[in-house]
């Protein structure tokens, strides 16, 4: 695969300059595996993480099939539908689209996302349309309103699928694919492919063909990551509002929990002085674009976001990642991390985590089959640390660690009293 081109792969002049344009000169692995069987006309269920180049292993077969043929298409009835999580993540779908068939004649693409105006979205599927970017939502909304015909739809992808699922949006996603024929060709791109995700591929695919790369286990080389003990949320605040002086960082993104605490946070820290912004799924569609344009711009050094809205986040100066709080599935944490080191470059991923979260920690350490090293910074210490790791040989002056078992999740905690019980994997004692 090293040696492989664009060329290579078989796609027309029209992608090939733009591909050029776009400065790419060698596919990455998904693009090199999935282009081809996507032109092959085969159904595909793809293990890819984000920062993969998975957007691109669809679209340009996507825009290779619009240009076969010059017919044009009937007003709102698409040959092409991408189904995405969120809002932020249909636009870079469709931005994509727009760069990689920016030398094609006659292509229209539309987007259709929730939380903004209906006016400009009627207008679009009012036009003849090739390619249409949705989120299952507001699509299902203009199914029901008879806005937009899927009875033409050739291609249908799932990007992100295990994440839409994640927001309950399985029942949307099976009845949009309902509404398109039978004899589509559907493309399911997802951070994992058991569970739920299996499940919805064998109602929805035809015999798909599996390509499984940069799995969690094996992704994320470039980025460090490390893991920061805190005793309760104060001292989350003081090491967080530290760690944010680092003169090596250039921008960060912090994750919340909650909405709320996206909100708090980000006040906190513009208090202190930070170029902060949040990032939510309360805040209008106005004011979410205004706060990813002022982190490509550099005018914004801090985003204070949720999972849901940092879904589909392409920043390339992005240097750090900070989990304010540890995320409640362990999928959603290496797709957060994924939001630094893009394209290549280093990153750094921070965790915090109290005692109270050893399982979530274990469980997080399991998926990814990589260990979290835990740091502490002066003056920020915890109270409560992890007990040395036996199998250190302390006789050779190296610093003792502590024991973890991600694939067990078995191991010894003692609390504050001293006392000894089974849960998550680390050993802590105060």
């Amino acid at each position: 695969m090293q040696d492989q081109t664009f060329t290579a792969l078989g796609l027309s002049a029209p992608l090939l300059r733009a591909v050029e344009a776009a400065g790419y000169t060698t596919p990455t692995p998904v693009q090199a595996q999935a282009v081809p069987e996507v032109l092959a006309g085969h159904d595909l269920m793809v293990c890819a993480q984000t920062g993969t180049g998975k957007t691109a292993a669809f679209m340009l077969p996507a825009l290779q099939r619009l240009g076969a043929d010059g017919e044009r298409r009937p007003i709102g009835a698409p040959r092409v539908l991408v189904l995405t999580p969120t809002r932020e993540l249909a636009q870079q779908v469709t931005d994509a689209a727009g760069t990689y068939g920016k030398f094609m004649r006659h292509v229209r693409i539309a987007a259709v996302v929730g939380g903004v105006s209906y006016l400009h979205q009627n207008r679009a599927l009012a036009q003849p349309l090739d390619i249409l970017v949705a989120t299952p939502g507001r699509l299902t909304d203009h199914l029901q309103r008879r806005r937009v015909d899927l009875s033409r739809v050739e291609l249908l992808v799932l990007d992100e699928a295990d994440r839409m699922l994640d927001m309950g949006f399985v029942e949307a996603v099976e009845h949009i694919a309902q509404a398109t024929p039978s004899a589509r060709q559907t493309v399911l791109f997802s951070a994992t492919l058991d569970g739920a995700i299996a499940g919805l591929a064998k109602r929805i695919l035809r015999k798909p063909r599996l390509i499984s790369v940069d799995g969690a286990k094996d992704g994320h080389a470039n980025i460090e990551q490390r893991l920061h003990l805190v005793d309760d949320r104060d001292h989350k605040d003081r090491l967080l509002g530290h760690l944010l002086r680092d003169v090596d960082m250039n921008q960060a993104i912090v994750f919340t929990a909650t909405k709320r605490d996206a909100n708090d946070v980000a006040a906190n820290l513009q208090a202190q002085g930070h170029a902060v912004a949040a990032l939510h799924g309360d805040m209008n569609q106005f004011h979410r674009s205004r706060a990813l344009a002022g982190m490509k711009q550099g005018r914004i050094r801090v985003l204070v976001a949720t999972d849901v809205a940092a879904r589909g986040i392409d920043v390339a100066g992005v240097s750090h990642v900070i989990n304010y709080d540890l995320p409640r599935q362990p999928e959603s944490y290496v797709h957060r991390i994924g939001r630094t080191g893009r394209a290549g470059a280093k990153g750094l991923a921070l965790s915090f985590a109290h005692r109270g979260e050893r399982g979530l920690l274990a469980r997080i350490e399991g998926f990814t089959g990589q260990r979290i090293a835990p740091h502490i910074v002066p003056g920020f210490e915890p109270k409560v640390r992890p007990q040395s790791d036996p199998r250190t040989d302390s006789r050779r002056g190296k610093p003792s660690r502590p024991t973890t078992q991600p694939n067990r999740g078995a191991g010894r905690w003692r609390d504050a009293r001293g006392q000894e019980g089974a849960r998550g994997g680390r050993r802590w004692s105060r």
